[in-house]
């Protein structure tokens, strides 16, 4: 047997193409002002992408730190606290805070006659219904243009009432040792009614 002749250049089987065949169309060449105007709206697109939310996010975390910040201020005008009073003291006061509460505060004297904790929170219909149970009373309580918090405990928190608002208020006086509540309730906005209260107890 003779062994078989090697493969030829220029044959099909060698994979090089013969003289004169015709060539395969490559990718057309991206002219230079069309590759410049695509990369523009590339990095334009990812500028938007990006750019827009962390400008947002900048934007909302100085409103919500200037927020703060003149909540703090208010609040350390007048001896009161930003947030909800601890646990121990909702016991011992009788304050149930119902959740959902927003724009909460607090505020406790301590003496040798009679300790006071005065809160704020705004809540929901349902939220001041459950309030008042907790309490003891329900709606029915609450006097029109009733004043209950006194004008001493006004100067010490910083609280205003008899202008702009609906004003209703009860006095859940409890014998001792049980506190007595002293309460106003800002029902201007009846969907998100303002509560305060003065809370006192004989230690």
């Amino acid at each position: 047997m003779t062994d078989p002749l090697p493969h030829q250049a220029g044959t099909p089987e060698s994979g090089t193409p013969q003289a004169g065949a015709p060539q395969e169309p490559g990718p057309p060449v991206e002219d230079r002002r069309h590759m410049i105007r695509r990369r523009t709206l590339t990095l334009l697109t990812i500028v938007l992408l990006i750019g827009i939310p962390a400008g947002y996010l900048v934007i909302s975390a100085n409103q919500s730190r200037d927020s703060g910040r003149e909540k703090e201020a208010k609040y350390a005008a007048t001896g009161m606290t930003e947030g909800w009073p601890s646990k121990l003291q909702r016991r011992i006061y009788e304050v149930p805070v119902p959740i959902p509460s927003e724009e909460v505060a607090y505020y406790e004297t301590n003496n040798w006659k009679t300790s006071r904790l005065y809160v704020q929170f705004e809540t929901t219909n349902a939220g001041l219904d459950a309030f008042l149970a907790g309490l003891g009373v329900d709606r029915d309580a609450l006097q029109q243009e009733k004043i209950a918090i006194s004008d001493r405990a006004q100067q010490v928190t910083g609280w205003e009432f008899g202008g702009s608002g609906s004003w209703w208020g009860l006095v859940n006086e409890q014998r001792n040792p049980a506190p007595t509540q002293d309460v106003v309730v800002n029902m201007e906005n009846p969907d998100y009614p303002m509560v305060y209260v003065v809370s006192r107890t004989v230690p």
